[in-house]
């Protein structure tokens, strides 16, 4: 099995810190911004991936070279199936993998989902229906 880096994007280039890592052989992006994922694909290695999984109101924008030379390429997935789903679950508790969330409470949905919409979350919203 391979090295798992963390990168955070808002501190470092990502695709200078993950190309001096020797590139990504898949990245899976689950930013709710499609700025933060656009420089990715200068940061996978050749015949890399890059997999978007996060649904992002602003679009993802790649310049042709940073896909040609290198053979780079980006999917698109909305869930996997139920086996992946458990394989991806499977990973994360093997190596202590948990989500950063922001937490609001329920009677704030409204305030959440917009939020959400904007782009301006900075991890996953989640609703507290205890709060």
């Amino acid at each position: 099995m391979g090295a798992h880096e963390y990168i955070d994007s808002t501190s470092t280039d990502p695709a200078a810190a993950l190309t001096a890592l020797g590139g990504a052989s898949l990245i899976v992006a689950t930013a709710s911004s499609g700025s933060s994922m656009n420089p990715l694909v200068r940061g996978l290695a050749p015949n890399g991936r890059l997999v978007v999984v996060g649904a992002a109101p602003d679009p993802l924008t790649v310049a042709t070279p940073d896909l040609i030379f290198g053979t780079h390429s980006i999917l698109g997935s909305l869930t996997g199936s139920s086996i992946q789903n458990e394989d991806n679950l499977a990973f994360s508790l093997a190596h202590d993998i948990r989500p950063s969330l922001e937490v609001m409470p329920f009677t704030k949905a409204p305030e959440a989902y917009e939020r959400m919409l904007s782009g301006e979350a900075r991890f996953r919203v989640v609703l507290d229906t205890a709060a």
